[in-house]
């Protein structure tokens, strides 16, 4: 079974959720299944093995470098809350907090965003084909 054999299930919900017209939807889903014998399908399938082969290392910068990363992200996100406290009780404060973190990450460059994303999203498509094929839990 390769990989997009076990995500169209997921896939196929994912496109009745999104696209609100039947026969778009059931354009998406015939392209899905079309992809599933091609090239494309085997593409993916290398990449997200790499994936999993980088998860399941026994080196700990190797195996937890990608969650590690989500966790910063998550950190960042997560500062939001002592910043209202901080806004509620100093607001200049905590413009002059906003403004200085604002200009930093403007100067993150482009493509390292675009890194994120890109492993945000490998790892996720990595653990849950880990969980299909009943190697993660």
């Amino acid at each position: 079974m390769s990989i997009l054999t076990g995500l169209l299930g997921p896939l196929s919900t994912v496109i009745d959720r999104v696209l609100p017209d039947r026969e778009a939807r059931d354009r998406a889903k015939l392209e899905l299944l079309k992809l599933e014998g091609t090239q494309a399908a085997e593409t993916l399938h290398a990449q997200l093995s790499a994936i999993v082969a980088e998860a399941q290392s026994a080196d700990p910068w190797t195996s937890r470098a990608r969650p590690s990363f989500l966790y910063v992200m998550y950190a960042l996100l997560l500062w939001a809350l002592p910043m209202g406290l901080i806004a509620a009780i100093r607001p200049e404060a905590a413009q002059n907090i906003a403004a200085g973190m604002n200009a930093y990450l403007q100067g993150i460059p482009e493509p390292l965003y675009a890194l994120f994303g890109t492993g945000y999203l490998g790892y996720t498509a990595a653990r849950q084909w880990g969980k299909i094929k009943g190697v993660d839990q």
